[in-house]
């Protein structure tokens, strides 16, 4: 969730939106999946807790967003569109950080993501096609169609490097 949270902030600046809002949104959208941890419940049957925290309006849909099906909260707020575009992304470059040696992100480099992007196996609980899908749909929302699916990676990748004390990907684990 501290990844979300890095690459939610990164757009929030780029977009120039409430990046406190949009990095809370990633900080908290999987905060009841011990909890709730099917996806016919989650996140709406933590939503009271959420709002009984006095959790902003913005964040507590776009947290309901990212799993529509379930929810029935279609998304419609840059935020919402970002937070589902970004979710499992952060996820494979976790992954790929991980099994690099160093355990550092400062050493992934976009041609590694690239490479086991197409192994289907290698971090086989990320949906590629829901992350194409959940991209396309952002790129359209918030940047006229012109987000690609890689410079979207690459800025993941980049959010995620600038946080990488935070996220622990920066060595330690090794």
């Amino acid at each position: 969730m501290l990844a979300v949270e890095a690459a939610m902030s990164y757009y929030a600046e780029l977009l120039r939106e409430n990046s406190e809002e949009w990095g809370l949104a990633g900080l908290l959208h999987d905060y009841d999946w011990e909890i709730h941890p099917t996806l016919d419940d989650h996140p709406a049957a933590g939503t009271a807790l959420l709002e009984e925290r006095s959790c902003p309006v913005c964040v507590v849909r776009a947290i309901l967003s990212h799993n529509t099906p379930a929810t029935g909260v279609s998304r419609v707020a840059p935020i919402d569109f970002a937070l589902l575009a970004c979710d499992e992304l952060t996820g494979l470059v976790t992954a790929v950080t991980l099994v690099r040696p160093s355990r550092n992100i400062a050493d992934v480099q976009l041609t590694s993501i690239r490479r086991r992007w197409k192994d289907k196996a290698f971090a086989a609980g990320v949906n590629r096609e829901e992350v194409e899908a959940a991209t396309t749909d952002f790129s359209k929302r918030c940047f006229n169609g012109e987000l690609e699916l890689w410079d979207h990676v690459r800025n993941v990748l980049t959010a995620m490097q600038n946080n990488a004390a935070v996220i622990e990907l920066d060595g330690r684990l090794v």
